[in-house]
């Protein structure tokens, strides 16, 4: 995943986020379903966990414990067991970094920040404002439906039950229909309300952190919202910006 982190770089855009989840998810899918012996090898990033699928009657690898950390199953980590699910909860992990933004570990975020899918746990079933969740630099180029689909499927993924995570031939057939979505975000007067919110939350939580004759405000609540400053966090899903001034960042 190291490619998409280019500093001083234009987001990439979000139909391209998500035909990128679809490539991936269909070569796990031929890896793991099509191919005449299964292979389970890990097809993802370095991770480098097995070397030769499963003999017998076997249904999983035994293998020390190697690879990416931040994108390992937890029973892998855990047995040192490889399965065609470890893949898919790597794959949700993947699929999380492209909506969020974020890379899998970032020891240069605030605590409680570094591990992604620890973070991103709570707002994963928070329906109604599922935009937390998302890569702020988009400013609402993003399909509405689109990624409370796409949150969904990474949850699924990343289910702590490795029977309940689905197939990647069934993560193909939900991530097709997402990568000609047209209900963008910036166009509904829900979200820039839920942008607006946002904003004076930050603004608040900014006048009540500043001390007034010599103690702290106690007025305003600090604001709940995920969304950092670009400051040394370079998006991972960002593609190399042009010299030519003129043009169009799409």
């Amino acid at each position: 995943m190291g490619m998409f982190y280019v500093a001083g770089s234009l987001p990439l855009p979000w139909s391209t986020r998500m035909k990128i989840a679809l490539g991936a998810a269909k070569g796990l899918a031929f890896l793991h379903e099509e191919a005449e012996r299964p292979d389970y090898n890990a097809k993802l990033s370095d991770f480098g966990l097995a070397k030769d699928g499963p003999e017998g009657d076997k249904t999983h690898v035994s293998t020390r414990v190697m690879g990416t950390y931040g994108y390992a199953a937890p029973e892998y980590v855990m047995t040192g067991h490889l399965t065609s699910k470890s893949d898919v909860y790597s794959f949700g992990v993947v699929l999380l970094e492209m909506l969020t933004g974020r890379r899998s570990m970032d020891k240069n975020r605030p605590n409680g920040e570094h591990n992604l899918v620890e973070w991103a746990r709570p707002y994963l079933g928070e329906k109604r404002r599922f935009y937390r969740l998302l890569d702020p630099r988009l400013e609402g180029r993003f399909s509405i439906k689109g990624a409370q689909k796409a949150i969904q499927l990474a949850t699924h993924c990343l289910g702590r039950d490795p029977k309940a995570r689905p197939l990647m031939s069934e993560v193909v057939e939900a991530l097709k229909p997402l990568t000609n979505l047209k209900d963008m975000a910036c166009s509904s007067s829900h979200f820039q309300g839920m942008q607006a919110e946002r904003v004076g939350s930050i603004a608040n939580a900014r006048i009540g952190g500043r001390v007034q004759g010599g103690f702290p405000s106690r007025n305003v609540r600090p604001s709940r919202s995920i969304y950092m400053p670009n400051g040394p966090h370079v998006s991972p899903y960002h593609h190399n910006q042009q010299p030519d001034v003129g043009q169009s960042s799409g």
